[in-house]
């Protein structure tokens, strides 16, 4: 096989297929906000431990695509300090302990720069590896991310991370938007509310994957094995 020969993976709705070279695996906020204790989504009253259950499957991902040498972009979601980014209906809704600029356990919320703005330890970005800064939910508004997929002929996405119904849809339906056929790894995200992630699952595989395809990491890894055996 050759390094970068098409790719098939069983998954739903149908039969996933790719090549490395014009595919990139996306990580969605696996921030310390997200995924910590202390962070935003603590402060909302979320039991971050759910989130903290995907991580050793997302490594496996991580590096298995590494080895098989496709484009990993990883991106994170913060506000400048002077949330001039940050729009008042996104700062202001509900009634949290702690809202978006404010100061938590791990520097000021959702900012950057700052410690919970970070990726999480175990899966930080290799030099290299570009990491995606956005305002919002979705990882093309306000970011150069199209720009970055169109330079390297990128055309299919596989995504994983946080939450699933949130960030992550949100991402996938920006991307079939523009043209890309997305996977979305199964246990590789998740969200704090399990029956928001099943209904996500769900509705982006329906009628005939109107949003894009999902399928377990296990089908990925299989696929990916004879890849990231090949030599460079």
């Amino acid at each position: 096989m050759t390094r970068f020969a098409p790719l098939t993976l069983n998954a739903q709705p149908f039969e996933f297929d790719f090549d490395v070279a014009h595919t990139a695996l996306i990580v969605i906020d696996m921030q310390r906000d997200f995924v910590e204790p202390g962070g935003f989504g603590a402060s909302l009253g979320n039991d971050v431990n759910l989130l903290r259950a995907i991580i050793p499957t997302v490594r496996r991902v991580m590096d298995a695509w590494r080895a098989a040498g496709g484009l990993l972009i990883h991106t994170r979601e913060g506000h400048a300090p002077d949330l001039s980014d940050c729009p008042p209906a996104k700062r202001l809704r509900g009634s949290p302990s702690l809202r978006i600029g404010d100061v938590g356990p791990m520097g000021r919320i959702l900012i950057q720069g700052e410690p919970g703005h970070g990726i999480i330890p175990e899966l930080a970005p290799l030099p290299g590896e570009p990491v995606i800064d956005k305002p919002g939910k979705g990882s093309f508004h306000a970011t150069g991310l199209q720009e970055l997929l169109a330079s390297r002929g990128i055309t299919h996405l596989i995504i994983m991370g946080v939450t699933t119904e949130v960030c992550v849809q949100t991402t996938m339906r920006e991307a079939n938007d523009r043209g890309y056929d997305c996977l979305l790894v199964e246990d590789g995200t998740e969200s704090y509310f399990p029956e928001f992630k099943a209904a996500t699952l769900a509705m982006i595989r329906a009628q005939g994957g109107i949003v894009g395809w999902t399928a377990p990491s296990a089908e990925l890894l299989s696929a990916l094995a004879p890849v990231a055996a090949t030599p460079l």
